[in-house]
């Protein structure tokens, strides 16, 4: 059995009284794309400064790439990258000088050609010259990933990586994760967006006032809600229906469960008689 490229145990974070991770579990397969999905607040961005050596959890243990995170933090930045919220570039640099800056930094030979062959993959290579100030939102974000890969990491972190995005820029984004996973790369991606979890991710994790509350395929997750039978037509909940119905009641997830399928099924009965009428 191959061993998990990410492993999480009952992972605990506080900050004084605020107690944001109440002991989270999962596991992350390699090569494939994990998505943590919470609202702001849920303690995702926590979960990956966690991950990525940045900060330490009050109790539990977390290992990437079999290193142990408190222990060999030094080994899992070796193994790593992560790219925030938002585009860590510098805008009075080219988009090649960004690359090859970090090349360097990473003491790599022919960093000059590294800089070239992701310009190429990432559709950079017409604005390889210009100044960073003058690219589109969705092109500092292709940037930004392109930076994050140089070192060739095993895993990588994107932490809400369309926020602010037009709906063409995270197109272009969500295929350049799509082929990162395709080439190997594992990914764990957080996000507040119910589309790109379900457009992405191989795993779903929904994590809600610091807990995973579910954990599993879309399809998986589809069978925690019934679907609503109206006149013989079948609706499959959507991962949204999912979503509201395990976070959005905060009584647990039995009671938000029943209380999202019932609002599914009375939904799918209103619009039927407004079809018919």
């Amino acid at each position: 059995m191959t061993a998990a490229a990410i492993q999480v145990k009952g992972i605990e974070k506080s900050y004084k009284d605020l107690h944001v991770l109440r002991g989270v579990d999962f596991e992350v397969a390699p090569g494939s794309i994990f998505a943590l999905l919470g609202s702001n607040g849920a303690g995702k961005t926590t979960m990956v400064k966690i991950l990525s050596t940045l900060l330490k959890a009050d109790a539990g243990s977390a290992a990437v790439e079999g290193f142990d995170v408190a222990a060999e933090s030094l080994q899992v930045r070796q193994s790593i990258s992560l790219t925030g919220q938002f585009a860590a570039v510098d805008e009075v640099l080219s988009g090649k000088e960004n690359l090859i800056l970090v090349a360097k930094l990473r003491h790599l030979k022919n960093p000059g050609g590294i800089a070239d062959d992701l310009l190429a993959q990432f559709s950079l290579t017409e604005a390889a010259s210009r100044k960073v100030a003058t690219y589109s939102g969705g092109m500092r974000r292709r940037l930004d990933i392109a930076m994050s890969l140089i070192g060739d990491p095993k895993v990588i972190f994107l932490d809400e990586p369309t926020t602010g995005l037009d709906p063409e820029a995270r197109l272009e984004v969500w295929q350049i994760v799509k082929n990162l996973a395709h080439q190997g790369t594992t990914v764990l991606l957080t996000t507040q967006y119910l589309d790109e979890a379900e457009q992405l991710a191989d795993r779903i994790a929904i994590l809600h006032e610091g807990r995973i509350i579910a954990n599993g395929t879309l399809a998986e997750l589809k069978q925690l809600l019934p679907p609503a039978k109206i006149e013989y037509v079948e609706k499959q909940p959507s991962l949204e229906d999912i979503f509201l119905a395990l976070v959005g009641t905060g009584t647990g997830t039995g009671a938000g469960i029943q209380a999202g399928a019932g609002a599914g099924v009375q939904a799918g009965s209103n619009e039927s008689v407004k079809d018919r009428s």
